[in-house]
């Protein structure tokens, strides 16, 4: 049975379409992304399936359970991380855990034990009596991620979950993801991050001006457009991009102290780069072969530049 199922969803504020006849499926024990352009309708897509906001048209599912005639036992399936946390600054993180738990209908002392093992694992065991007002960005997402995952939901929505957050926090936060994954939820990511999504993500859904435009694994998605292909190459010395030309390089793109040079052809490509640096009596510092990237393939869907 699919963990998310999704019929024909339209969704419009005014003159503006949002979401434009959307039909999604994830099967049970993905890690689902889901990317787009600002703009695209990702938010308001995460919105309708987690009952935020009611579809003008279309059905959706949760654990095959119909959202818009029994949204209470929906909901119950369901864990929700939005992009900025949402979490009570007046009250301690072990009490914003244990509250949630209680909304959730866990017992008293499931829910205390619970929330205190979660705080622990999130790197908050020593902060957890403290008031969230005084907690970072990063430490207030990792306590909204604990309200959302105390119930063990089956379905784990995340909206931009490690937006503007510290390495540390980031990487406790894809820790939180991987082991909800393992333990056996569902999980549906929006994220900005295409390295986030490549490293996470089991399969990917791409959104753009309301219209799913593709669905497929990451790595199908790149070799569907694997003329982008590219060569990463450092210099001894600092050199002009522009002193390049030649039929295979695509597009030349400066990377700190690298050049990412697109091709269609990687292999006449790097030979041409070679017989130049040695023409020029350069050293070549480094020279990496790349693969199609996801990122490329997102450009070329979305017609992003």
């Amino acid at each position: 049975m699919p963990a998310i199922e999704a019929h024909h969803l339209t969704r419009r504020f005014g003159s503006i379409t949002a979401v434009d006849d959307l039909t999604l499926t994830v099967e049970e024990g993905e890690i689902f992304g889901f990317l787009g352009p600002n703009g695209a309708g990702k938010t308001t897509t995460i919105r309708l399936l987690t009952g935020v906001l009611t579809p003008d048209t279309g059905t959706i599912r949760i654990a095959g359970i119909d959202l818009r005639t029994d949204p209470l036992p929906a909901k119950r399936c369901m864990g929700i991380i939005p992009e900025n946390s949402a979490v009570y600054s007046d009250l301690t993180a072990i009490q914003n855990l244990t509250l949630a738990g209680r909304l959730y209908g866990l017992p008293a002392a499931d829910r205390n034990a619970r929330a205190r093992s979660l705080l622990a694992d999130l790197g908050l065991a020593d902060r957890a009596d403290e008031k969230v007002r005084t907690f970072s960005k990063g430490m207030k997402q990792r306590v909204s991620i604990g309200c959302a995952i105390i119930h063990e939901p089956a379905v784990l929505f995340l909206d931009e979950p490690t937006s503007g957050l510290d390495v540390q926090s980031r990487r406790l936060v894809t820790g939180m993801i991987r082991r909800m994954h393992d333990q056996g939820s569902t999980v549906f990511l929006t994220t900005h991050n295409i390295d986030e999504a490549n490293t996470l993500c089991t399969r990917i859904g791409i959104i753009n001006r309301g219209i799913l435009a593709a669905t497929d694994r990451p790595e199908i998605l790149k070799q569907t457009f694997d003329t982008t292909q590219s060569i990463e190459i450092s210099f001894a010395r600092e050199i002009d991009p522009s002193v390049f030309s030649h039929p295979n390089v695509l597009r030349i793109d400066q990377r700190g102290d690298k050049l990412r040079i697109v091709t269609d052809d990687p292999d006449r490509a790097v030979k041409y780069l070679a017989a130049w640096a040695d023409r020029e009596g350069v050293r070549i510092a480094s020279l990496n072969t790349l693969g199609p990237s996801l990122e490329e393939a997102f450009l070329a869907i979305t017609g992003e530049s």
